[in-house]
């Protein structure tokens, strides 16, 4: 899928989706507030991904990306799992014809999503994870974790290979040695085991607490934190240079240009004159060439 129009909506609450749902923090706020919550509500299925998940997820970060209202995103799962990974009943490709070359597969979609959408985005765990469910918080911020579950990339166990580009996200989250480890075994482990290297912010001993020190970091980053600062933090890392010598040059401009602005700029009124520094790549399918009649 390709977004090429948004609509940025008064309410949030009232947008009909399924089985993603979209709630304001605190509830019941008639306009959308500065915190909202993304719920996969498909606890039936023990929250396994599926297409219309991932389009309704792609929608619903580009939109909130747009949204100057919101500051920061919670992603949770209804139930006692988070996410169960792909739902195999239904398998992968959406389009049966198409080339291995050709597929864009949907979960690289959302975390790409993820990472382009320039609000925090927090994932609140409460439950087990494994699969996509793991993979696509790695886009995130901030994950937070239940320390009665477990969590893991089984994707040799089930004969698959890694997606949402978490081939290049987890190595640099907790480095290769760990990475290796994890996705050669497939091991499912307690957030606290030395393999997840600290990429869990928090893991906790009630299922309820999860959600709720999500909600606390949310409510402190909207309410602290320069929305324009933290947007070109995140991609001074994600998006720096190769060397320390690259990095000093970059880092030393967006300085000198952000002390000028104030705690509450913008990066569409305020952003430095450089950004983006890099260059996007362009992920979409190239169109199909028609054969012209032969001569």
């Amino acid at each position: 899928m390709s977004i090429t129009a948004i609509t940025i909506l008064t309410s949030y609450e009232t947008h009909p989706m399924q089985p993603i749902k979209l709630s304001h923090h605190p509830p019941g706020s008639p306009t959308a507030t500065p915190v909202i919550i993304v719920t996969d509500s498909r606890h039936e299925k023990r929250n396994a991904f599926t297409g219309t998940m991932a389009t309704e997820l792609e929608w619903a970060f580009t939109t909130l990306d747009r949204d100057e209202r919101v500051k920061v995103i919670i992603v949770t799962g209804a139930g006692d799992t988070f996410c169960a990974g792909a739902d195999l009943d239904i398998g992968f490709l959406e389009n049966k014809q198409e080339r291995p070359i050709d597929h864009r597969d949907s979960c690289g979609r959302v975390a790409l999503a993820i990472h382009r959408c320039r609000k925090t985005t927090i994932v609140a765990m409460q439950g087990s994870a494994v699969g996509v469910g793991m993979t696509m918080t790695l886009l995130a911020t901030i994950r937070l974790a239940h320390q009665g579950n477990k969590y893991g990339f089984v994707f040799a166990r089930r004969g698959i290979t890694m997606e949402s580009c978490s081939a290049y996200f987890l190595p640099h989250l907790i480095g290769y040695s760990r990475a290796m480890y994890l996705v050669s075994t497939g091991q499912v482990l307690n957030p606290a085991s030395m393999y997840f290297n600290g990429l869990f912010a928090g893991a906790f001993p009630q299922r309820k607490q999860v959600l709720v020190r999500g909600l606390e970091l949310a409510d402190e980053i909207a309410q602290n934190i320069s929305p324009m600062a933290a947007v070109l933090n995140r991609a001074l890392m994600w998006r720096g240079p190769d060397s320390a010598e690259e990095a000093h040059l970059l880092d030393s401009s967006v300085l000198a240009h952000i002390r000028k602005a104030f705690f509450r700029a913008t990066l569409e009124e305020h952003g430095p004159e450089n950004y983006p520094w890099w260059a996007e790549v362009n992920v979409d399918r190239k169109p199909a060439v028609a054969e012209g009649p032969k001569l």
